[in-house]
């Protein structure tokens, strides 16, 4: 997932939409991301989006904010669907509304990830999902 979101940011693409229902494995174990239909071509990496896009679960805080955004909301909502596979379930979920959901998002509180998991997968899971976008690891740090 790393390497593919890696690509796609080399090229100046914010996907946007990073879930489990957007990620695909080939039969012959590739991993891909599909459903480029809220994506955004940037004209530089420096360059910062503004619509209010993707699906409410895996949202970044800069996006609840209606603030601007870079590939650091990318790297939010893989960190939301690493979580999702290490624990299965969402970090951040609610049956109270999207008012409460995004109020989780804007904390950045959530539950850690079950003791049998590596620290290093939790120091992964915590860097992707800082609230401060500016403190959010890059795909090629990460990697």
């Amino acid at each position: 997932m790393c390497l593919g979101l890696k690509y796609i940011h080399e090229r100046k693409i914010l996907h946007r939409d990073i879930k489990p229902a957007n990620i695909f494995k080939t039969k012959t174990g590739i991993i891909k991301f599909g459903d480029f239909g809220v994506s955004k071509l940037l004209a530089s990496t420096l360059q910062k989006a503004s619509t209010e896009i993707g699906t409410p679960l895996y949202l970044s805080p800069e996006i609840v904010k209606g603030q601007k955004y870079d590939a650091t909301t990318d790297i939010w909502s893989l960190g939301v669907t690493l979580y999702e596979l290490c624990a299965l379930k969402r970090p951040f979920d609610t049956t109270e509304g999207l008012k409460d959901l995004n109020n989780k998002i804007l904390k950045g509180d959530y539950e850690p990830i079950p003791d049998w998991y590596s620290q290093d997968m939790r120091d992964l899971i915590k860097a992707m999902l800082i609230v401060d976008n500016k403190k959010r690891p890059t795909i090629k740090q990460i990697l």
